[in-house]
C-alpha cells in the first residue's frame, strides 16, 4: 500500500500535470539538455510528457519505495530507451541524467503549494520525491553507461575488422596487410578473417605483410606463428613479408624460430614468389 507521502506526490502529479510539464520543459531548455544538432524540440517535449505520465501512474499504483517493482516496469523500460537512444546520438552521461534530475524543481514547487503552511508535510514530501528522482536518475545513468560501453566495444570490434582486410591478389593468392600493434584480441580477428577467406576463395597461398607493424616482440612472433599454423591446417601455405632489418635482428635476439616459415623483405617479393609457386611468372613486354 502506498505511503502517505506517495499518495500526496501522486495527487500533485495528477492535479498539476500540465503546469509541472511546462515548468520542466523550461528547465530542460535552460539546462542545455536538448542539443539542436542532436534532438528536435518536439522530441524532447514528447519524452518529458511520456515520462511524467508513466511516473504518475507508477506512483499511484506502486508507491515510490521500490522502483524495481512491477508497477515501475514501464518507467524503467522508458528510461532504458532514453539511455540507449541518447548514447547512440552522442549525448553525455550528465546530459542524459539531467533529463531526470531537472524534474525536481517543478515537482518541489507544486509540493510546496499543496502543503501550504504544513511545513512538516512539505519536508516529508520533498524527501520522498527527492529519493524517488535520485533513484530514477542513477538508474538512467547506469543504463546509459552500459549502452555506451556496448557502443564502444562494437566500434572497437569494427575497427579491428577494418584494420585486418584480406585482399585477393591473384587466383589462389591472398594478402593480409597488417598495420599497428598485434595483440591477442586482434590476432583472433586476423585468424578468423584469414581462415574464412581461405575457405571462400580456396586460396593455396596467403601473404601476411607486417610492414606496418611497428615492433615485433616474442608475443607478436607467437601470434604470427599461430596464424601461419591455422592457415596451414586449412590447406594454405603462408609467406610473411615486410621483415625489415630491425625486425629481423629483434627476432634473432628473441630466439624465435621462424625456420619453417617463408619470409620476404617486401610484399612485392612475396607476391613474386607466390606467383612462381602457382606456375606464373612476371615478364616485361618485348
Amino acid at each position: 500500500m502506498p505511503s502517505d507521502g506517495a499518495i500526496r506526490v501522486s495527487r500533485v502529479l495528477e492535479d498539476n500535470e500540465g503546469e509541472i510539464l511546462a515548468v520542466w520543459l523550461k528547465e530542460l531548455s535552460a539546462s542545455g539538455v536538448r542539443r539542436d544538432d542532436l534532438m528536435k524540440e518536439g522530441e524532447l517535449h514528447q519524452q518529458a510528457q511520456d515520462f511524467l505520465r508513466l511516473t504518475r501512474q507508477a506512483v499511484r499504483d506502486g508507491g515510490i519505495d521500490e522502483i524495481n517493482s512491477r508497477a515501475w516496469a514501464d518507467v524503467r523500460d522508458f528510461l532504458g530507451d532514453i539511455s540507449r537512444s541518447r548514447a547512440a546520438q552522442g549525448f553525455s552521461s550528465s546530459q542524459t541524467a539531467t533529463f531526470v534530475f531537472s524534474f525536481k524543481k517543478p515537482l518541489f514547487a507544486s509540493l510546496r503549494r499543496q502543503a501550504g503552511k504544513d511545513m512538516d508535510a512539505f519536508a516529508d514530501d520533498v524527501w520522498t520525491a527527492n529519493e524517488l528522482i535520485d533513484k530514477l536518475g542513477l538508474h538512467t545513468t547506469e543504463l546509459f553507461l552500459k549502452r555506451r560501453e556496448e557502443i564502444i566495444a562494437r566500434q572497437q570490434q569494427d575497427m579491428l575488422e577494418l584494420s585486418t582486410p584480406v585482399v585477393k591478389l591473384w587466383e589462389g593468392v591472398l594478402a593480409l596487410p597488417m598495420i599497428g600493434t598485434l595483440d591477442s584480441a586482434r590476432t583472433q580477428v586476423v585468424m578468423e578473417t584469414l581462415l574464412q577467406r581461405i575457405v571462400e576463395t580456396g586460396a593455396e597461398i596467403a601473404i601476411i605483410d607486417i610492414t606496418g607493424v611497428p615492433t615485433v616482440d616474442t608475443l607478436v612472433a607467437q601470434h604470427l606463428l599461430k596464424t601461419v599454423t591455422a592457415a596451414r591446417l586449412m590447406g594454405a601455405d603462408c609467406i610473411i613479408s615486410g621483415i625489415r632489418p630491425q625486425i629481423a635482428q629483434t627476432i634473432v635476439h628473441l630466439g624465435v624460430n621462424l625456420g619453417e616459415v617463408t619470409t620476404k623483405a617486401t610484399l612485392a617479393d612475396a607476391f613474386t614468389l607466390a606467383l612462381q609457386r602457382g606456375g606464373f611468372a612476371i615478364k616485361k613486354p618485348q
